[in-house]
């Protein structure tokens, strides 16, 4: 008689972002020169990251940007990021710009994401907004739909791969942007991005821009500059998310 193999017990998953990983501590550290903020790095379970954080006085609004397949800080632009976070900053919105532990790891750098959502939750942040640029486009989308402390998901020439729960995003608002002559990640990214998103979703393409958005930069700085406060300010129903934080 053959003798059936034993079932192997099924892994469960992870009810909340601890289970995968924790903070265990957050380090002030010095920035570069030229980098405005607080210098900070992030002790967890997984490994080390570093961040930094232009925080506004009294404020509980937040912003989250991560960058392309490379880390780091730059962004898009070239430093979009650093001109939104510092007029963010006069506005009363903190943003914390993060760097990541294993660059181009959609997953590892979710995590990474997600541990900078749980800090600002932590220090008393309302829910935040989240912005990628590149590979980081589909960080934000991987990560938005993941928790239910992040509203808004900002994608800036995305790319599709690791992007698949676009569709999961919502009742987060979603906004796309893709320039017409990226040569690096076509347009046609963005718009399957937007295909498979749910509403509310916005698609923004801009003619003659490269992977860079260097062509439509204060084009875009003037998007950000209203979408995202906007964004913070709305009300949305209720968020569940895979991952509880």
């Amino acid at each position: 008689m053959t003798k059936m193999p034993e079932e192997q017990p099924k892994k469960e998953q992870p009810e909340s972002l601890d289970e995968l990983m924790s903070i265990r501590e957050v380090e002030i550290i010095d920035l570069s020169e030229g980098d405005v903020g607080e210098g900070l790095r992030f002790k967890t379970n997984r490994g080390d990251f570093d961040a930094i954080l232009p925080r506004s006085p009294d404020a509980d609004q937040g912003v989250i940007w991560v960058c392309g397949a490379r880390g780091g800080f730059g962004g898009p632009g070239p430093g979009t990021y650093a001109r939104m976070a510092e007029r963010f900053t006069g506005d009363g919105i903190t943003s914390l710009r993060l760097d990541y532990r294993h660059a181009n790891d959609v997953f590892e750098c979710a995590l990474d994401l997600l541990a900078g959502v749980a800090f600002l939750k932590g220090t008393g942040y309302q829910p935040v907004v989240v912005v990628g640029h590149s590979f980081g486009g589909a960080v934000v989308i991987a990560a938005g739909a993941n928790s239910s402390h992040i509203k808004g998901v900002v994608s800036l020439s995305p790319q599709t791969y690791g992007a698949g729960m676009a569709g999961q995003v919502a009742p987060r608002k979603l906004l796309v942007v893709h320039g017409k002559a990226d040569t690096r990640l076509a347009f046609a990214c963005g718009q399957q991005i937007y295909d498979m998103a749910n509403e509310p979703k916005e698609l923004v393409l801009y003619e003659g821009a490269e992977h860079r958005l260097e062509e439509c930069r204060d084009d875009l700085e003037e998007l950000l500059d209203k979408w995202i406060p906007e964004t913070l300010a709305a009300e949305i129903g209720p968020i569940k998310a895979p991952i509880q934080q």
